[in-house]
């Protein structure tokens, strides 16, 4: 690959990470002002739309830091950060339906989810190991240890690759929830959306970073090949 085609890449990945970042801390501050008509809070929210699609073996519990929500699928526990947990904003509320999307999604074996989960421990090996093992045989001349770090952060990238149809789907299907309980307004539904549009674009934009990183990894190989 070009180096300097290689440079527009990274140049290109990080730009759209940071405006990725910038935009979902944005949305989220935005509309974290915007209470809801209804004064649910978020992790009402969490009870309402699980109730509504039939899971009652699922705990929510607070956890400490900001935008830290998640679903956890081995102990079943929804996870919502103080802006959510107990606050009745509009972005409280479609980050609680998130990841009650998450837990739906879960509870009827959605394809995509269980994928993602069972590469989590190769997606975690490969993004911390890969690239340094690729980095070093191609330096010390050990081909196999390349090709080695190349196949370990492959499965890293997979993992990315894999993350948005769960991320987008968990979000239809919050939107679709949020509408059918009522508990957002058609209006209040706009202001969800771009929030958990915002959201997506970060997945998006780790998904290119994974790529670019990956597309160098094998450019390095190539080289050495020659």
């Amino acid at each position: 690959m070009n180096s300097d085609f290689y440079l527009i890449l990274v140049i290109a990945s990080a730009a759209i990470s940071m405006w990725a970042q910038y935009k979902v801390h944005s949305t989220f501050a935005k509309y974290s002002r915007v209470p809801s008509e209804k004064g649910v809070s978020g992790a009402k929210t969490a009870q309402i739309l699980m109730r509504e699609s039939g899971i009652s073996d699922v705990t929510i519990r607070p956890v400490g830091g900001s935008l830290t929500d998640n679903y956890n699928p081995g102990n079943k526990t929804l996870n919502l950060s103080e802006p959510v947990f107990s606050r009745t904003s509009i972005a409280a509320i479609g980050v609680a339906a998130h990841e009650t999307g998450h837990a739906v999604q879960h509870k009827i074996g959605y394809g995509p989810l269980v994928l993602r989960s069972t590469l989590v421990p190769a997606a975690n090996i490969g993004s911390r190991f890969g690239p340094l093992l690729a980095v070093v045989g191609f330096f010390a001349g050990f081909s196999a240890l390349t090709e080695i770090g190349i196949l370990l952060f492959f499965g890293a990238v997979i993992f990315y690759l894999v993350t948005l149809p769960v991320e987008f789907d968990a979000s239809f299907r919050a939107l679709r929830l949020l509408r059918q309980t009522g508990t957002l307004s058609e209006r209040e539904l706009r202001g969800a959306r771009a929030v958990l549009s915002a959201a997506a674009m970060t997945y998006v934009a780790s998904a290119l970073t994974a790529i670019v990183q990956l597309l160098r990894l094998l450019s390095l190989r190539n080289e050495r090949r020659r």
